[in-house]
Parts: C-alpha cells; sequence; structure tokens
C-alpha cells in the first residue's frame, strides 16, 4: 500500500495546500556555467532571450540545448510548481507540483525560438502524460513557460502542427503545458551540466521519430542527436 500510495502521489499535482512548504532563501547552485564559465545566473549579453523547457530528466535536455550553436548559457532547475526554492529530493515526491525543467539563454540571431521548440518536439513524446519512459511521475511531464506573448503564440503553433504530424503518423494527443513562465528555481550544483562533466554517463532523451513540421516562420535545424 505505502509504494502504491507514493506511486499515485508522484502521478498527480498536488492540490491546493497539499505543497511542501519549500523555504525563503534560493539553494545553493553553481555560479559559473561548467562549459562557457559564463555566470549561470547572468547578466547576459545585450540582445539574447530566455526559454525554459521540461521535456523529462533536465540532465539530457541540458545537455540537448547546449549543442545549439546561438545557446550561450543553459541551466537545469524546478519549474512550474507551488513549492519556493525546492531541493531535488522535495521535487522528486511528486509534493512539489514543480517539472524537471531546462533554461535556455540563447542570441535569437543565431538561433530562433522556433529551432529550439523543433528541437523540443522532437526530442521527447509529448504524449506520454506525466511521465517519460521509465521515468515516472509529474517531475517528468511535458511542459514550456514562455516568457512572452510571442513565445507563446510559437509554442501553441508549433504544437498544433507537430499534433497533425503525430495524427497522421497514428500517434496520441499532445499532453504538453504551454504557459506564460513561472518561476525559475535553480537545481544544486551537482545537476548543474552534469552529463558535460560526467561523459560516462549515457543518458538519452527518446523522441516519437515524427519530425516536426513548418510552422510560423522559418527555423534553423537543430544538431543531429
Amino acid at each position: 500500500m505505502y509504494i502504491l500510495d507514493m506511486y499515485n502521489r508522484k502521478m498527480k499535482l498536488p492540490a491546493h495546500g497539499e505543497a511542501l512548504p519549500g523555504r525563503e532563501a534560493p539553494i545553493a547552485t553553481a555560479a559559473a556555467h561548467a562549459v562557457s564559465a559564463m555566470p549561470l545566473k547572468g547578466p547576459f549579453a545585450e540582445g539574447t532571450e530566455t526559454a525554459v523547457f521540461a521535456l523529462g530528466g533536465f540532465w539530457a535536455a541540458e545537455r540537448l540545448f547546449g549543442m545549439l550553436p546561438g545557446v550561450t548559457v543553459t541551466a537545469a532547475g524546478f519549474a512550474g510548481g507551488a513549492t519556493p526554492n525546492p531541493t531535488y529530493q522535495e521535487v522528486c515526491t511528486g509534493l512539489t507540483g514543480h517539472a524537471e525543467t531546462v533554461r535556455v539563454v540563447f542570441d535569437p540571431g543565431t538561433v530562433s525560438y522556433a529551432a529550439l521548440l523543433k528541437a523540443f518536439w522532437e526530442n521527447h513524446d509529448p504524449t506520454q502524460g506525466m511521465r517519460q519512459g521509465s521515468d515516472i511521475g509529474t517531475i517528468y511531464r511535458s511542459a514550456i513557460f514562455a516568457a512572452s506573448e510571442g513565445q507563446q503564440a510559437q509554442a501553441l503553433a508549433a504544437r498544433d502542427a507537430y499534433q497533425a504530424a503525430l495524427d497522421e503518423a497514428g500517434l496520441g494527443r499532445i499532453g504538453t503545458e504551454i504557459r506564460p513562465a513561472t518561476e525559475f528555481y535553480f537545481a544544486e550544483v551537482q545537476h548543474q551540466q552534469y552529463l558535460a562533466r560526467n561523459p560516462g554517463n549515457h543518458r538519452e532523451l527518446r523522441g516519437t521519430g515524427v519530425p516536426c513540421p513548418a510552422f510560423g516562420q522559418a527555423q534553423a535545424a537543430p544538431p543531429a542527436r
């Protein structure tokens, strides 16, 4: 019964009043990006923009976006929940409401937001609900946290275009949460750029195999996986 109860908790977002209380102060994280040595929290170069995505485990998601030319800083963290400044262990309980998330700082003159969306859709399965493969729970759900009305509009257009492609392939309905950005909480230092620091760990993202068609505006191709 205990195991079943824990499973059920992880598969449902906490109701109002059920989330863990968290804390006022941010938890400790890295000061600089382990690969680029740029400040993890900024300030960033003038003209750069920020995007926030959840597509399963954030180790592999951060590596994916970090490979895109024009992406200057990536960070692993948590978003979409109710608990302020959560720890990784708290998020794993399912009682914070957060998803494992990657924050992407990018130069839109080099890589478009549309290209980031293409990489997002093609590198996970947005039809799986509160899981990605064997990673089960609300922390692994698919989500886009839009930093602007323009990002929101592009994300919705991309979702509709990708749903049409999935329909043609006989696959399921997209369950991706798309909403304005919420507070992004940085994960602990050991999670930042984890796969770059531990190249022997073979964490991978698994998409549907269905390409994301063009939508809205011209897209730059993401890197080969």
